[in-house]
C-alpha cells in the first residue's frame, strides 16, 4: 500500500468533502462515517476535527465514541479485568451501537440517536438523551474494532499503528490490551477492510492511502 504525506488538518478536509458527496446505502437521509483504531492512536481527535470540518460544510454532525457503548463491569470482567481476547470480542456492546446508533439512521429511522449509554466509571446507564439529527445529518463513530461487524459506514477511516508504535504510545498500565489489537489485525485486517488507511506512527507527521478511487 503507497501512502503519502499529509496534515491532520488537511485529512480531516478532504475526509469531509469527500463524505459530503456520499448517500447512505440504503439511500436514507443521514450518513455513518467511522474512525477506527486503538486509544493510543487518538481517534477521538480525528474524529472531531472531522466533524468540525462537515460542520462548516453545512452538516448536523454528532460524535459518539464507542467508549460510551462498553458493557457492564459484570460482563466485560467476567473473565478478569486483563483478558485480551474478552476485550476484543466482549468489551463493547455492538448490539446496543446497531440499535441506538445506526438503527435510527435506516431509512423510515427517526434520526435520533443515543450519543452513549453507559458510563464505565459508575458502571451504570449514562441516561444521555436522545440527540435528535436533523436529514443531511452526520454521525462519526469512533474507537476501536469498529471493522468486521458489517456497521453501515458510509466511510471507514483506519488509523495504524505498527506494532512497535503500539506499544510506545500504549501507557504501561494499558498493554495487556496489545494481544486484542494483534488479532485484530489478523482476523479483521482492518487496512484492507478501511477505505482510507492513514499511518499514524507519528502523530505529528501522519501519512494517508488517499481517497477511494470510487465510491
Amino acid at each position: 500500500m503507497r501512502v503519502e504525506a499529509i496534515t491532520w488538518e488537511r485529512l480531516a478536509r478532504e475526509l469531509a468533502r469527500y463524505g459530503d458527496g456520499l448517500s447512505a446505502d440504503d439511500g436514507g437521509p443521514w450518513l455513518a462515517l467511522g474512525i477506527d483504531g486503538a486509544p493510543a492512536a487518538r481517534t477521538g481527535e480525528a474524529a472531531e476535527r472531522l466533524a468540525e470540518e462537515l460542520r462548516l460544510l453545512g452538516r448536523a454532525v454528532l460524535v459518539v465514541p464507542t467508549a460510551g457503548f462498553l458493557r457492564p463491569a459484570s460482563l466485560r470482567f467476567e473473565y478478569g479485568k486483563r483478558d485480551a481476547d474478552a476485550y476484543l470480542d466482549g468489551w463493547f456492546d455492538t448490539g446496543a451501537l446497531w440499535r441506538e446508533v445506526f438503527g435510527p439512521l435506516e431509512t423510515g429511522g427517526s434520526g435520533r440517536v443515543l450519543p452513549d449509554l453507559w458510563d464505565p466509571v459508575t458502571d451504570r446507564a449514562t441516561r444521555t438523551p436522545y440527540h435528535p439529527l436533523r436529514e443531511g445529518g452526520v454521525v462519526v463513530v469512533h474507537g476501536p474494532f469498529l471493522l468486521g461487524h458489517w456497521f453501515p459506514f458510509a466511510l471507514t477511516v483506519h488509523l495504524w499503528l505498527s506494532p512497535g508504535a503500539l506499544r510506545r504510545r500504549t501507557a504501561e498500565p494499558d498493554r495487556w490490551t496489545l494481544p486484542a489489537f494483534a488479532r485484530y489485525e489478523d482476523e479483521a485486517a482492518p487496512t484492507e477492510r478501511a477505505d482510507v488507511v492513514v499511518r499514524a506512527d507519528d502523530p505529528a507527521h501522519p501519512a494517508w492511502s488517499g481517497l477511494p478511487t470510487s465510491g
